[in-house]
């Protein structure tokens, strides 16, 4: 059996209104996608992104989404992105971009670009902070995504390498 190796490309959906968030569903991102690879690349393109394109995951409250493709031609997906400027969905166009934050060669790496991502914002959203309650409420959710994470992952590692020690 053969494996197919896949690229994922996670992206940001970045538009003036947060609420035309709610309005998206992956299969409006995917069909926006591919019109635009078919658009840069013709037939060609169309026919290689078609095989192995999908959307693995849409948050409609953050706009991150991960595209899965071939490792081969994820980079004609990648010069699409900046070519698409609104997404339709039952009749209602959203005027936005997609902003491409990391390609990863699973979707685990993406998961924790995007800890390591949204954590940033967090210290960046701190600045911006006029009022003391909104900068305790922003140092909670700092603290609550990063310690118990690292945590967890610590002693996961530690936990294995005393018990591949004691077999030995």
């Amino acid at each position: 059996m053969v494996r197919f190796k896949s690229r994922y490309l996670l992206c940001e959906v970045c538009v003036r209104d947060r609420s035309g968030l709610q309005l998206l569903e992956d299969r409006t991102v995917y069909n926006a996608l591919r019109a635009s690879v078919n658009r840069m690349h013709g037939d060609y393109g169309a026919a290689v992104c078609n095989i192995g394109l999908t959307v693995k995951y849409l948050n409609a409250h953050t706009g991150v989404v991960l595209i899965r493709s071939r490792k081969k031609y994820y980079q004609l997906i990648w010069s699409a992105l900046p070519f698409i400027t609104c997404l339709e969905n039952k009749g209602q166009k959203v005027q936005c971009f997609l902003n491409c934050l990391h390609v990863g060669g699973t979707i685990r790496t993406c998961q924790k670009f995007l800890v390591k991502y949204n954590k940033q914002q967090l210290h960046r959203m701190l600045l911006d902070c006029k009022t003391d309650a909104e900068k305790q409420e922003i140092r909670k959710s700092i603290l609550s995504c990063s310690l118990t994470t690292v945590r967890e992952e610590e002693t996961d590692e530690d936990g294995s390498d005393e018990d591949d020690e004691k077999e030995s």
